[in-house]
């Protein structure tokens, strides 16, 4: 693994011993590293949290050219909705804007280490600041890289609710994989992500026969989470149900189509105001306001 030097182990949180038999090589700026990437093969390229994210991605993009089957992690001071774009343009593994929370840089990182001969799975259909459109092949290492990139894109919204959104995000897209596409990878997903001005909109589209969301016995509700656990063994259908009870309380609210097979996701941003309001943000952590704006106009 190669990281983009001098990098600032201790402010990220994490160390070259977190990841076992791994070979970390630190280079002595952008210059070096493109120097050891014509001379060594890497597995994974980790950029500097203290450049810019466009010199990051321009490096990486290089890397790939370099060596077509290296892992790009970057990890930039602040991303805007334009560079997480050119990031799923670029096939980049995965991106973090600072500050960062170190066990997903160390989750996400061992991910890349582990994803020998990997295909992207993430296609861009159409994509603008307030409006991106993929297709997603159905494997999970492809669910938890695009639920990195969709936390990105909401780098705006204050925690708890930006990892509710995720969390919210990452259900229904496995949902859709498992059970519209039974994960198979040459099957895709279609989502969308969608930002106004007083909304996050999540879209995902499965090629299954859909289901029925209000089916008695089939899923969790909130006044019986547990019976419907012994229709579905009765039924032959494995544990599960909860997904859904789970994200309709995360967002606030959820759309089915007729089919089934197509569901809206919505967070209304303006009833986060009051809440803002009452709770001061955090000195010091630096967000970005990507995804929104245009709306108004051994390894080594």
């Amino acid at each position: 693994m190669l990281i983009v030097g001098p990098f600032p182990w201790q402010a990220i949180g994490v160390a070259p011993g977190d990841w076992k038999n791994v070979q970390v090589d630190e280079s002595f700026g952008e210059a070096d590293a493109g120097r050891r990437l014509r001379t060594k093969a890497y597995d994974v390229i980790i950029t500097s949290p203290v450049t810019p994210a466009a010199r990051d991605l321009t490096m990486v993009i290089e890397a790939r050219e370099q060596q077509p089957g290296i892992r790009t992690v970057v990890i930039a001071p602040e991303l805007t909705a334009a560079d997480i774009i050119t990031a799923l343009r670029n096939e980049v593994f995965s991106c973090f804007a600072m500050p960062v929370v170190a066990d997903e840089v160390r989750e996400s990182v061992a991910q890349a280490l582990d994803a020998e001969h990997w295909k992207n799975g993430i296609e861009v259909i159409s994509a603008l600041p307030h409006w991106i459109t993929l297709r997603v092949a159905c494997r999970r290492m492809t669910a938890d890289r695009l639920t990195r990139f969709v936390t990105e894109l909401a780098g705006d919204v204050e925690n708890p609710h930006r990892h509710d959104l995720a969390t919210a995000f990452r259900e229904v897209l496995l949902n859709a994989m498992e059970h519209g596409a039974g994960f198979d990878p040459n099957k895709v997903i279609e989502v969308a992500a969608v930002r106004t001005t007083r909304a996050v909109v999540y879209y995902f589209k499965d090629p299954g026969p859909g289901f029925n969301p209000k089916a008695p016995g089939l899923v969790a509700t909130e006044d019986d989470p547990l019976s419907h656990l012994t229709y579905r063994e009765a039924e032959g259908k494995r544990a599960g149900g909860f997904g859904m009870l789970l994200t309709s309380k995360l967002v606030d609210e959820v759309h089915y189509n007729e089919r089934g097979n197509e569901v809206f996701l919505v967070k209304h941003l303006d009833k986060l105001e009051d809440k803002k309001a009452a709770v001061p943000k955090s000195a010091g952590k630096k967000r970005v306001l990507p995804f929104s704006g245009a709306v108004k106009a051994q390894k080594a």
